[in-house]
């Protein structure tokens, strides 16, 4: 047994839940499970894993001030394996009400200085979660120290054990290039990792092409004419008063900005004619377009073909900002629009929000500067070793599934494409990677690296491949 690792002790009354927690962490039925108080007499210890580290469990017996000469040295040794432990977990029963030997006991463990936390067991649901773990505020815990579990029903458990990772070292882990002896690829292969995709070398011209996107008679025109400074676009409350996309360009801050006014959106059964060649007009457009801007009216309701038009810029892959026109100065209801939005468009998650008025031209100034950071955003190559130091990081805080038994194991990471930004990882068994875990490698590099506004496309490749299947892409 490994003695430095970290010790866990779980304290507590008689049938409280210690033995049951004890058994679903260590993966394993160790501890005796009774509903006969007092069942577990003896500390019971074993290594487990939280998450991706590694701590000595420690279990013992139900603590009870009676006369009985059994339980009162249950209690002693309890209480010197607290004193033994890193991290206590103090658990109560939540199906009754605090009492005095719980606060007595919660004291004592507190005044050994160690990290405590309050377990609150058999909180089953959010009713009984509401209803009952407020009382065990009595106690004196933070917030982020209490926690309402149901062991029988694996409630809650997740963030506890996050919480306890948290206070646990990292696990000593071998690099993420790694040579294998059976492995037929030389040093250079891994020296030179772009050589197992297709890395295509893109020059940053500074020119931004932006589209202007939205169901008609949202105010695209007077957006553009906002932003240019001129009357450039035909402004109209006449619905669908700009048919041919209007190009406009103009320099701002060492960027050539270039904006496509497009023609109004309409449902398909009511394009005929014209507006049915702007519309392809508009894809066309959109095909060469390095931003998005998606215009919606701030003085309307969201509609079902907002939502449509918003799963254009998903479909293009662009960098996007949305623009919420026609915003009143004197409105102070950003924060509920702004959440009526990301319910609306989860898929656009990544997308800044902007209020403005292209009328009064508040918010435009704004408008530019993001235009430049998002591009920058979009069009930016980040270098192999931060990347593999993110994703080694990741792998570190949740470690790879093994679905099946299987060990995957990524080699590297590295960025292959810009505009928008695709990163690759290479691995030993691609397909076999769940793309939940995709997505929350992706979520962790948005956390750590500016990706505002542009989406993400992550492709898990075997060393060698080279083409790239679209089924293997997660993009987020």
């Amino acid at each position: 047994m490994d003695n430095t690792l970290k010790k866990i002790a779980l304290i507590g009354q008689p049938n409280v839940g210690k033995s049951s927690l004890f058994n679903r962490i260590a993966k394993k039925r160790i501890a005796i499970v009774s509903d006969m108080a007092g069942t577990t007499r003896d500390i019971r210890r074993h290594e487990v894993e939280i998450l991706d580290k590694d701590a000595l469990m420690l279990d013992t017996g139900g603590i009870d001030d009676t006369n009985d000469a059994i339980f009162s040295n249950v209690k002693r040794k309890a209480v010197e394996c607290a004193k033994e432990a890193d991290i206590i977990l103090f658990m109560v029963d939540g199906k009754k009400i605090p009492d005095e030997k719980d606060k007595e006991l919660f004291y004592e463990l507190q005044s050994l200085g160690k990290k405590l936390a309050l377990v609150v067991n058999k909180i089953d649901n959010d009713k009984e979660k509401d209803e009952r773990l407020w009382s065990f505020f009595e106690f004196g815990i933070n917030e982020a120290d209490l926690f309402g579990i149901s062991v029988s029903h694996n409630r809650g458990t997740k963030s506890l054990l996050e919480w306890v990772w948290t206070e646990l070292p990292a696990r000593e882990v071998e690099p993420l290039l790694v040579l294998e002896e059976d492995d037929d690829e030389s040093l250079e292969d891994f020296l030179n990792p772009v050589k197992d995709i297709n890395e295509i070398e893109e020059e940053d011209d500074g020119h931004i092409k932006v589209a202007i996107i939205g169901r008609v008679n949202v105010g695209k025109s007077s957006i553009l004419n906002a932003l240019v400074g001129e009357e450039r676009s035909v402004v109209s409350p006449i619905a669908g008063t700009t048919i041919d996309p209007v190009d406009e360009t103009f320099e701002y801050k060492d960027k050539s900005i270039t904006f496509v006014d497009t023609a109004g959106l309409r449902r398909r059964g009511r394009i005929e004619g014209i507006e049915k060649f702007a519309l392809n007009r508009t894809r066309e457009m959109l095909e060469v377009a390095n931003l998005a801007l998606l215009i919606l009216d701030a003085s309307e309701e969201l509609v079902d073909l907002d939502e449509k038009i918003a799963g254009l810029v998903d479909e293009y892959g662009l960098g996007t900002i949305i623009v919420l026109n026609k915003w009143d100065i004197n409105r102070d209801d950003f924060k509920e629009v702004e959440e009526k939005i990301r319910n609306k468009f989860k898929f656009l998650y990544f997308a800044p929000i902007i209020a403005v008025s292209a009328k009064t031209g508040r918010g435009i100034d704004r408008l530019k500067e993001k235009l430049v950071e998002i591009y920058e955003n979009y069009a930016q190559r980040i270098s192999t070793s931060v990347l593999n130091k993110a994703i080694e990081t990741a792998t570190i805080r949740h470690s790879l599934p093994s679905p099946n038994g299987t060990f995957l194991k990524i080699y590297y990471t590295t960025q292959f494409e810009t505009k928008p930004p695709r990163i690759a990882l290479i691995m030993n068994k691609p397909r076999l990677l769940h793309f939940s875990y995709k997505r929350y490698l992706i979520n962790f590099l948005r956390n750590n690296i500016n990706f505002e506004g542009t989406p993400i496309h992550i492709v898990a490749r075997g060393k060698g491949e080279r083409e790239n299947n679209e089924e293997d892409i997660e993009v987020i």
